[in-house]
């Protein structure tokens, strides 16, 4: 009867150590630690220069296989194989054979080798025994298995070899054993030190029941922390979303929704500092109201005003001076004296500073996301051997549940088939006639897409200068939501009628094609955005009635964002699951249609702009942009599963996430920033202009006072020199009085 080939394990012998050398006894623990440290040495070593070989044996085909070539696959009993040398190498070098090739398989060589050691050293030869002493073989059948035995004495020496460690060594060398959770827990109790043990008894005998309960509060508070811990990471929408769809449609499609999680923490980055510094603060010191509070009627939520005007939702309601602690009575009657303990909080220098600081931040997150996104994705030598890295390595061996299973097949067959395709597209060589009629379309098409964007822009501009010149009262704020209608439909619009156009380009690469559609509605939105900004920036003061031009910029946003989030679900709605259901039931078509990258995450780029932009007229954007990205992903998740397929053709998206995030900071963020410093320095410039205004004002009515009572001056003077004049005149005629002769006067009177 033949037997199966046996593959046995041959380490090296060490060729230093010559075979008569007596190694050190296993009794001895030092000498022990310094063997095991050895071999370590000497495994690495090994194991770099020559590896490991396997051997077949066969009985009776030694010869056979040692006389035959290294290069020759010969044949033992039955037409079984005997492998070369050189195959034997190269399959021992293959990753599934080379797992646990670490600590635990030196551990395990150090095990036989001190177990050989300490039966040569502690048993007698059988030939110098006598044979009364020698074991009977009929006893062999009441004894164990050598196997069994041979594990527990491994057991043993590894329980003392843990016991000569320190704690810390013990538990990185137990973290680092190929061995199941039980085990080591069992190995950790057993490998503790006696004298530990006693204490810890005596310790445990000797705890009151305070001690006991205060134990107990603090395992179930550690308990609890960690439970709920598991359900905050279970809430998360991307803990286990993310590979399942990763899995069923690609990397292509799972670059949106990390684009989208992406786009939450630097929301979440933004928004923390504003409620810690601006919010939070003047919530807690809310100014006197100037007139009467209008009620929430719920319209609010759509226009963003009525009552939502005398809130912290928007920059007109936030504090002018600086905060103090409230007083009881005040001095004056309006205005109170701070307290000697009390920190003044001066709210316009924190609101520019806070918002200025969240900027900074958010700049400096966004650029290292995008130097880590390049170094990613543009790694030097990344694509050789991608292949076969992608065949042999990718499979990880400690999942064991059979939903993660599945799930990790579908990803690996899915980036294969993303590799062979880049491949193949790689291979397909174009004609010159081919190359020269694809260069006509493209500038056809790009010339219709262009004017398509250009009666988009003309549209937006005449629609706001209408509104311009027809104010719309209080009673109507209805109708503010006509301009975000219009450019809400313009923007969902203008995309569809760009995939129509694409149609006709047939790109041979799908990541071109998406590319193309990006730069497309890119150029869109942000022509659009532009406009509006002119529109906020241009508007006349006239047209405000008394309103605050921050509040009606950070309502406008508002409105935008609000009416952006609407037609996205109705996008969503009728343009995949309607869709869906037409072509299903009416044209009896059996595929679903394809999830439209480019036109989401352009979605996602401009509400995070409109984001930004408002952040300074209205510090809760951020929240209401977190809630709406949270959102987008549960109503886009349950869509794609439901409405849609994976790409028909597939592709690696190895760089849409370096190029999503260069998107979102050099057009999004600096066209952001560029705004906010120009609306900053509008109300710094024209406090200053104004006030220069004033002063020149001050100016001239100074100098017309100054003439006017240089005037008076003249007049006053030619009063005095009248009076004196007059006076003088009287004086004179005194003296000729004075001096006429008084016969005369005599004969006048007695004339009389």
């Amino acid at each position: 009867m033949s037997q199966s080939p046996a593959f046995v394990l041959n380490v090296l012998e060490t060729p230093e150590d010559p075979e008569g050398s007596q190694e050190p006894s296993p009794y001895d623990e030092s000498e022990v630690h310094d063997s095991f440290h050895q071999l370590i040495q000497e495994q690495s070593r090994w194991v770099a220069e020559e590896g490991l070989e396997l051997q077949q044996r066969q009985p009776g085909t030694g010869a056979l296989g040692a006389s035959g070539s290294d290069h020759e696959t010969l044949l033992g009993p039955e037409g079984a194989p005997v492998y070369s040398m050189a195959t034997l190498r190269i399959l021992a070098s293959m990753p599934s054979r080379t797992i646990g090739r670490s600590r635990g398989a030196i551990i395990s060589q150090y095990y036989s080798r001190t177990v050989k050691l300490r039966r040569r050293a502690g048993r007698p030869q059988l030939r110098d025994m006598g044979r009364s002493a020698r074991p009977s073989l009929r006893l062999y059948d009441l004894e164990l298995d050598s196997a069994v035995l041979e594990e527990e004495e491994k057991r043993g020496l590894l329980v003392k070899e843990l016991q000569g460690l320190t704690a810390a060594q013990r538990d990185h060398m137990l973290r680092g054993m190929p061995l199941s959770l039980a085990e080591k827990r069992s190995l950790r109790e057993e490998s503790r030190p006696p004298r530990g043990k006693r204490r810890a008894q005596r310790r445990r005998g000797l705890l009151s029941c305070c001690d006991q309960l205060h134990d107990s509060c603090v395992l179930a508070s550690h308990n609890l922390g960690l439970a709920l811990l598991s359900g905050l990471q279970a809430l998360m929408p991307w803990r286990y979303a993310l590979k399942r769809i990763g899995g069923r449609f690609g990397s292509s499609v799972l670059s949106y929704f990390l684009f989208l999680k992406t786009l939450l923490a630097f929301n979440a980055l933004l928004l923390l500092p504003l409620l810690a510094f601006i919010v939070g603060v003047q919530a807690a010191f809310p100014p006197a109201p100037a007139g009467p509070v209008p009620t929430f009627t719920g319209l609010e939520l759509l226009t963003g005003g009525g009552h939502f005007t005398h809130s912290v939702m928007y920059y007109g309601y936030y504090s002018n001076a600086t905060l103090n602690q409230p007083c009881a009575s005040p001095l004056n009657g309006s205005q109170c004296a701070p307290e000697a303990g009390s920190l003044p909080y001066n709210m316009p220098l924190a609101y520019l500073f806070t918002l200025g600081a969240a900027f900074f931040i958010t700049c400096i997150t966004l650029v290292y996301s995008m130097s880590r996104s390049f170094g990613e994705s543009y790694r030097v030598g990344s694509t050789s051997g991608v292949h076969a890295i992608t065949v042999f390595c990718s499979w990880d061996y400690k999942v064991t549940q059979r939903w993660a299973i599945r799930l990790q097949h579908d990803n690996i067959r899915t980036q294969l088939k993303e590799l062979l395709a880049e491949w193949q597209l790689r291979q397909r060589p174009r004609s010159a006639c081919g190359r020269l009629q694809q260069v006509a379309v493209l500038g056809l098409v790009w010339l219709l897409c262009l004017g398509t964007t250009l009666g988009c822009t003309l549209a937006v501009y005449t629609f706001s200068e209408l509104m311009i010149e027809s104010p719309v009262s209080a009673e109507r704020e209805a109708v503010l939501l006509l301009l975000p209608l219009v450019v809400c439909l313009l923007n969902l619009g203008a995309p569809y009628l760009f995939r129509i156009l694409a149609a006709l380009e047939r790109h041979d690469s799908p990541v071109l094609e998406v590319y193309v559609a990006i730069c497309r509605n890119l150029i869109l939105k942000m022509v659009t955005l532009g406009i509006l900004c002119y529109h906020w920036l241009g508007r006349r003061v006239g047209t405000l009635k008394d309103q605050c031009w921050e509040n009606f910029v950070g309502q406008e946003l508002y409105r935008l964002m609000v009416m952006d989030f609407i037609f996205m679900l109705l996008d969503t709605l009728l343009g995949e699951l309607v869709w869906r259901l037409f072509s299903e039931k009416q044209l009896k078509r059996k595929g679903k249609p394809e999830f439209d990258i480019a036109g989401n995450v352009l979605e996602l780029i401009y509400g995070q702009t409109l984001t930004w932009l408002g952040v300074l007229f209205s510090p809760l954007l951020p929240a209401m942009q977190i809630i709406k990205l949270l959102l987008l992903f549960y109503i886009k998740k349950a869509s794609l599963m439901a409405n849609c397929q994976a790409p028909r053709r597939p592709w690696k998206a190895s760089h849409m996430s370096t190029v999503f995030v260069s998107l979102l900071c050099f057009p999004s963020f600096l066209g952001a920033a560029v705004f906010l410093c120009y609306a900053v320095w509008q109300a710094v410039i024209y406090l200053n202009i104004q006030v220069v205004k004033g002063q020149r004002k001050v100016i001239c009515l100074l100098k017309e006072q100054i003439s006017n009572e240089g005037e008076d001056k003249i007049f006053l003077i030619n009063k005095l020199q009248r009076v004196y004049e007059r006076k003088e005149r009287s004086r004179a005629g005194r003296t000729e009085e004075a001096m006429t002769p008084p016969a005369l006067f005599t004969d006048d009177w007695g004339a009389q």
